[in-house]
């Protein structure tokens, strides 16, 4: 059976404030266009098909044109909700969709009822796991704990106990969004930390033939059956060497994967990281290649530039980001507080807060503990109003 696996469309979104709907649309002709040409059973969607819980109603049109186009293909779609999505909103319709092969899968207490396809080897289980936010899953879920491992077992245990009960042979392909260790993250994806720990053990998914994982934007493997597809668009400069692909897998009679290829996504304009003093970006002809892609430059003056923007532009038409982080030492007094803060996430900046205050004293254990569940609290609470609106 021929899988095209991708996630991440994040429909609706922008790229430092140029709307990015044409490149979308784009790519989604492209899926549509490998579904055709490379005779595909079934594309996975691994969650985060918009960028936030209401999208906006260009988004929600983009969405309802490409549901249309692959349900005339007759090819059977498994998407699932992401931490963007609003699993609620994305799930309304999902039975009426059912009937046309587009198979929303939402609900987490829903994670063990597969889609099953058959092909001239047997049955294919495809079980599909939505975002499982773990204060809001737990219970339902029976899980021991409210972290990010504890409602993914509790999930896998219930798909591998359907499992069981399936006909010998059957194989299996889990769809899911989560933060799997051992992935590389970029600075696009949301924080989804919990207790301090985002990444879960690849182990998780063991029993299954294939995992269809969305949230991480690069294109990896975390192991040869547990992949993520990374995102067809780049959503940030971090993202500017990445290959934009989707993976092409062949799932065989046994369950193996015969053959995998990296469809790559087309690319509407390409990123560049260029860093250095402006003269030095103004006139060096190494640089002309990137004269037409998005900029982001950082400059290193030790002494802010006049007009360094307008400057640039006239080299760089696309520049979008401009930083400055002018050549100093490590220590020195004159650094900016967001150069202080660079690379420090938010727990780490309330400790240093609480030591400052102290005098150098920081928080000992149980101080922590409630920093990070105050941290945690005001997360779900921030996800349960966005869904809720």
């Amino acid at each position: 059976m021929r899988l095209l696996h991708t996630s991440d469309w994040h429909l609706g979104r922008s790229f430092h404030r140029v709307p990015l709907l044409d490149a979308q649309s784009a790519y989604l002709d492209h899926l549509v266009a490998t579904v055709r040409e490379r005779e595909v059973d079934a594309v996975l969607v691994a969650g985060d098909v918009y960028d936030r819980a209401v999208p906006p109603l260009t988004a929600v049109e983009l969405f309802d044109r490409a549901l249309h186009r692959l349900a005339a293909e007759g090819v059977p779609t498994v998407m699932i909700s992401g931490n963007h999505d609003s699993a609620r909103r994305l799930g309304v319709g999902a039975g009426l969709f059912e009937r046309a092969g587009i198979h929303l899968r939402t609900d987490p207490e829903n994670c063990a009822t597969p889609v099953v396809l058959a092909d001239d080897h047997g049955d294919v289980a495809f079980y599909g796991l939505p975002y499982l936010e773990p204060a809001l899953v737990k219970d339902a879920l029976g899980a021991a704990k409210a972290g990010h491992e504890a409602v993914l077992t509790a999930a896998m245990d219930r798909v591998r106990a359907d499992l069981a009960t399936r006909p010998a042979g059957t194989r299996s392909v889990v769809l899911a969004h989560a933060f799997v260790a051992g992935g590389e993250p970029s600075d696009s994806e949301r924080d989804i930390t919990v207790g301090g720990v985002a990444a879960v053990p690849a182990g998780v998914f063991d029993g299954v033939d294939y995992a269809a994982l969305g949230h991480l934007h690069g294109s990896q493997r975390v192991t040869a059956r547990v992949r993520y597809s990374g995102s067809p668009l780049a959503y940030s400069f971090s993202e500017a060497d990445h290959r934009k692909t989707m993976w092409l897998i062949d799932l065989d009679g046994d369950g193996d994967i015969a053959a995998e290829e990296r469809i790559d996504c087309p690319v509407e304009r390409p990123l560049a990281r260029l860093r250095g003093r402006l003269d030095t970006l103004l006139e060096d002809p190494a640089l002309d290649r990137h004269e037409h892609a998005w900029v982001e430059a950082t400059l290193t003056d030790p002494v802010r530039p006049a007009d360094p923007m307008a400057r640039l532009t006239r080299r760089f038409p696309h520049t979008l980001s401009l930083v400055f982080d002018p050549e100093r030492p490590p220590d020195d007094p004159g650094a900016t507080y967001a150069q202080r803060l660079k690379g420090r996430d938010d727990h780490q900046i309330a400790e240093d807060f609480v030591a400052h205050v102290r005098g150098g004293s920081g928080p000992n254990d149980l101080e922590r503990t409630v920093l990070r569940a105050a941290f945690d609290d005001v997360r779900v609470d921030g996800t349960v109003r966005e869904v809720s609106r």
